[in-house]
């Protein structure tokens, strides 16, 4: 197992402590061990130089993940004037983008697509109408009027 897929498992431990943390004991040790790891992937970060990389992602939903997952790492995203939205611009090691950023992010983007899609299914079923399937396909078009 490479360091860098070291840390992330740590990380995912790290955050599943968090979210099952039930004493303030286990919360300031799970904020420490957070810190630690953090402070070894800014150490990895001096070791392999910035780079300037462009990233295109439409979705608002997954746009948003993408940012926040940046910050996590404490890599500020940017855009220059007159790009799109959908462009995020990282400064950031090759390495830990390929690595470590990107694999993550495409992970938990795969599992928001899934959960959006099953609570917009469930949601239009139940409020909406129970038929979700898509509009049938007529064999030919009708004639211009």
């Amino acid at each position: 197992m490479t360091s860098q897929s070291h840390l992330r498992e740590k990380l995912r431990k790290i955050e599943a402590l968090f979210a099952g943390a039930g004493t303030a004991g286990e919360r300031l040790a799970a904020e420490a061990a957070l810190a630690r790891v953090r402070a070894r992937l800014q150490a990895e970060k001096r070791s392999d130089p910035a780079v300037e990389v462009r990233f295109s992602v439409p979705d608002p939903w997954s746009r948003r993940l993408f940012v926040a997952l940046c910050r996590r790492y404490g890599i500020e995203p940017y855009r220059y004037r007159r790009q799109h939205r959908s462009t995020i611009v990282l400064r950031a090691p090759k390495k830990f983008l390929d690595q470590v950023l990107w694999p993550e992010f495409l992970d938990l983007d795969a599992d928001l697509r899934a959960w959006l899609e099953d609570i917009t299914e469930k949601l239009i079923r139940e409020e909406v109408f129970a038929d979700t399937s898509d509009a049938a396909e007529a064999p030919e078009a009708l004639p211009a009027a």
